[in-house]
């Protein structure tokens, strides 16, 4: 759930400066990265991926030998949104809407990703296993809550970022999520409009760090 504050003096946001929005790690082709490979389940696909961006996420934070995450702030988690501050809220499992602090959100969040990554009945890994009916909207929370929290990151980390030189990681990892979810529909517009901005600028400089060709945001 999210929770609007009107803010009409916000700061400049870093991560739309071409410069930034151009550096990327890989000069993989994502549109084929992301898109189901031919013969495999859907959602064997979409478990693997969520596990490997799942993955990848706590890799680059671990990179970071000071912290400068979710960890080292005690704001609540928000994100930029068309002029407006955006608060997430934790809903629990009682329903309840939770108004707490990023590293708290953070600690919510990881937790459930990590308690449905290694449920058997949730993320089968033996042969012949089944995935459970409702596993699509489960993959979907996940992916909204790892796009929340690289949200945060954008709009109140990014200059840690830069200074570590870990905004080409985060751009990767962003990229490679959203795309996903577009292609696989696991978020909703308005899941995604906090960064749409991002995700249009890194759209625009798609050609100058992944090898030219198509950009990865252009539509079939």
């Amino acid at each position: 759930c999210l929770l609007g504050i009107n803010n009409n003096n916000l700061e400049e946001r870093p991560y739309l400066q071409q410069q930034y929005a151009c550096q990327q790690i890989t000069h993989t082709d994502m549109i084929t990265l992301t898109a189901l490979p031919p013969g495999v389940d859907k959602a064997e696909w979409l478990a693997s991926n969520s596990e490997w961006t799942t993955l990848n996420f706590v890799i680059m934070l671990r990179s970071s030998k000071s912290k400068f995450t979710i960890k080292g702030s005690q704001l609540v988690l928000m994100t930029l949104c068309v002029g407006v501050v955006r608060v997430y809220v934790w809903t629990d499992d009682h329903g309840r809407k939770l108004k707490c602090s990023a590293p708290l959100y953070f600690d919510y969040a990881m937790s459930y990703i990590q308690d449905l990554l290694t449920d058997e009945d949730v993320f089968p890994t033996k042969a012949g296993s089944v995935f459970p009916t409702g596993f699509v909207f489960l993959v979907q929370k996940v992916f909204l809550l790892l796009f929340r929290t690289l949200a945060h990151i954008y709009w109140s980390h990014y200059r840690e970022t830069l200074a570590l030189g870990l905004h080409a990681h985060l751009n990767t990892l962003f990229s490679h999520l959203t795309l996903f979810c577009r292609q696989h529909s696991l978020l909703e517009p308005e899941d995604t409009e906090p960064l749409q901005d991002l995700i249009t600028a890194l759209g625009q400089s798609g050609n100058c760090n992944m090898g030219g060709g198509r950009s990865m945001w252009e539509n079939d």
